[in-house]
């Protein structure tokens, strides 16, 4: 359906909704409680994804460690919706009720939903082998832990009091996070030196029907679970195009809304991608993998998050 709205905005009403997203990223842009000059001060913010950067130094150790296991290790393509992936999800308020963060068993399923039809390749892009299924749910209400930030002591303490399963599990928090921020993950190749904090959180107006308007359809948890899973923004190493996959056009910076024919390296084959779930446009925006990041997430799930 996303593919389908877009594809008719492109043709019928582009060059008046370029115009309008343009215009758009000039107004103040809220969310929150907090309030940036435009959206695209927000996406420069970083707010948009916290999960942490990995520097050019860090990313040639990873990658080298990665190639050792392709080495030695036999790596299988694995079918589509051929791996489950075990999910607790731990709601974090402030009292009962949506206000407070409390969202409904509804909004719950929801997300699981957008996850598995966003993996499954139903909105567009290539389908991975990865099905969620939702195994556990608790309520946690702690005003500390609800406006955590990263690397916060309440982060730490939220997730060693309710972080369960091991690598193979996904811990997904909902919290009214702090600093205006909408979420952050850990990468896989994290978890052995803190199990505990492994995970993903997001705001919890980030859910589908949340009030986090454009970034209320659930692709919050899509984004960082594709961090989760070992995938860099398609923007990593700006027109250097050091995300590691081969079939994501180099982009210099991350996008804001949906800007239709966008080009940041036009010195590199491609526009921007900007449906992509590793860019920063609006969730509607949002709407594929491609092939080569569905197999870079099979091959460093089977490295990091599966037992052989």
């Amino acid at each position: 359906m996303k593919k389908f709205v877009f594809s008719f905005i492109a043709l019928f009403l582009g060059p008046f909704l370029f115009f309008g997203w343009t215009s758009a990223q000039d107004t103040p842009f809220h969310l929150n409680g907090h309030t940036w000059v435009s959206q695209q001060a927000f996406i420069d913010s970083g707010a948009r994804c916290s999960t942490r950067t990995i520097d050019e130094i860090e990313q040639q150790e990873i990658e080298s460690i990665f190639q050792k296991f392709l080495a030695v290790r036999r790596v299988t393509e694995r079918a589509t919706g051929s791996v489950v992936i075990p999910v607790y999800f731990h709601v974090i308020n402030n009292g009962s009720g949506i206000a407070n963060g409390d969202v409904p068993e509804s909004q719950i399923q929801d997300q699981i939903d957008v996850l598995n039809m966003s993996y499954g390749g139903f909105t567009g892009g290539a389908a991975t082998p990865f099905v969620f299924q939702l195994v556990a749910v608790d309520r946690t209400t702690n005003s500390a832990w609800y406006t955590m930030t990263p690397g916060s002591a309440a982060e730490a303490q939220a997730k060693n009091a309710l972080h369960r399963g091991g690598a193979e599990s996904l811990n997904l928090y909902t919290a009214n996070i702090g600093d205006g921020l909408l979420g952050w993950s850990t990468f896989p190749w994290d978890y052995a030196g803190n199990p505990a904090s492994d995970g993903v959180v997001v705001l919890f107006s980030s859910l589908p029907g949340g009030e986090a308007v454009p970034f209320n359809e659930g692709d919050t948890g899509t984004h960082e679970i594709g961090h989760w899973l070992g995938l860099y923004h398609t923007f990593q190493g700006r027109c250097f195009d050091r995300d590691m996959v081969g079939d994501t056009p180099a982009e210099r910076s991350a996008a804001s809304g949906c800007p239709e024919g966008r080009n940041t390296c036009k010195l590199k084959t491609g526009q921007d991608p900007i449906y992509n779930f590793m860019d920063y446009t609006d969730d509607p925006c949002m709407i594929e993998f491609t092939a080569g990041q569905v197999a870079r997430m099979d091959t460093v799930h089977q490295q990091y998050r599966t037992s052989f």
